[in-house]
């Protein structure tokens, strides 16, 4: 499967502008020809020519678009603030509303500063230079969230297996809860196939996922459990309205950091507000305790994603920007 990036003006005249990398023979594994990884990290080396570097003013952010971006346009503001503190920059909340136009976003250069979802990260880092260095962990350490497929009380399924012949909600196709690791767990340890077995629908947002089930709209769906507990924290719907019938190892969440070609200096102020600012009494506090998550820990693509990268392949995912 190839999950294609439809590209605007914006994103053509970047890739116009791109790079000494495309017209030079450098080591780039799965990365797009504009890019090059030297350093084997498997994520875009900053360009060596300053010319080619960003410095933009306004900042703009986005977080994955998992719900309605007014949720988290409120969520964010504390942190948003800080950052224009930390960087001398205004820093505007960029409210995407699919995982491809984030993606084309940041590919075309209208965007800098980023949230990913756990699907989402390889195409974002192979695609458009996306370099994460942060997700969001329990004070604790602890980071991740499990796939769940939740149905309704009395539709009928029990377990997995029920589903056959019904219809299973996803959210969206670049999502690893939300479609990749369920269609790979289902016909993986299943033997179950969409089309073949049961009906797909896509409802486009974990949320939108969640709210079906729960109202019965959708038999069955596929959602990360993190976004379900942050809505039943906000009683957006009751814990009594779905029942789980399947539970997946823990993924790493969302990953944040930048496009690869912001100016180094800026991507230091940058890196040091995720990893100095202060949760305690914050908006990122406020909606993200729901989940359990409290602090920004360090990592990075090459290890914390390599389940991630293990799932497109069983799926046969492709990251050529298309």
């Amino acid at each position: 499967m190839t999950i294609k990036l439809m590209l605007g003006a914006s994103a053509i005249a970047m890739m116009a502008f791109a790079s000494a990398a495309s017209a030079q023979d450098c080591p780039r594994g799965d990365l797009d020809k504009r890019f090059c990884d030297v350093d084997g990290d498997m994520v875009a080396d900053t360009p060596t020519d300053e010319s080619q570097w960003l410095d933009p003013d306004p900042l703009v952010f986005a977080y994955t678009p998992v719900e309605d971006p007014a949720v988290y346009k409120t969520a964010w503001a504390d942190f948003l603030t800080y950052l224009e503190e930390k960087t001398g920059k205004d820093v505007l909340f960029f409210p995407v509303q699919n995982n491809a136009a984030q993606i084309e976003a940041m590919r075309s250069g209208r965007l800098h500063v980023a949230g990913f979802n756990t699907g989402s990260n390889p195409l974002a880092v192979n695609c458009a230079g996306f370099h994460p260095f942060t997700i969001m962990a329990s004070k604790d350490g602890h980071f991740g969230y499990e796939m769940e497929i939740l149905t309704y009380p009395g539709s009928g399924v029990e377990k997995v297996e029920d589903i056959k012949g019904k219809q299973l909600a996803f959210s969206s196709p670049t999502s690893n809860s939300g479609f990749k690791a369920p269609s790979a767990i289902l016909k993986g340890d299943y033997g179950m196939e969409a089309e073949r077995d049961f009906e797909p629908v896509f409802s486009g947002k974990h949320d939108n996922t969640i709210l079906g089930v729960a109202n019965k709209d959708y038999t069955a769906g596929a959602v990360a459990n993190s976004v379900m507990q942050r809505m039943i924290e906000r009683d957006v719907i009751k814990p009594e309205q779905v029942v789980s019938i399947y539970k997946s190892q823990t993924f790493p969440t969302t990953g944040f950091g930048v496009v690869y070609n912001l100016k180094p200096e800026l991507q230091e102020q940058i890196r040091d507000a995720f990893f100095s600012f202060d949760w305690e009494g914050s908006s990122l506090q406020e909606e993200f305790s729901k989940s359990g998550e409290e602090q920004f820990l360090e990592m990075n693509y090459k290890d914390f994603w390599e389940v991630i990268r293990k799932i497109d392949a069983a799926n046969g995912v492709s990251y050529a920007c298309e």
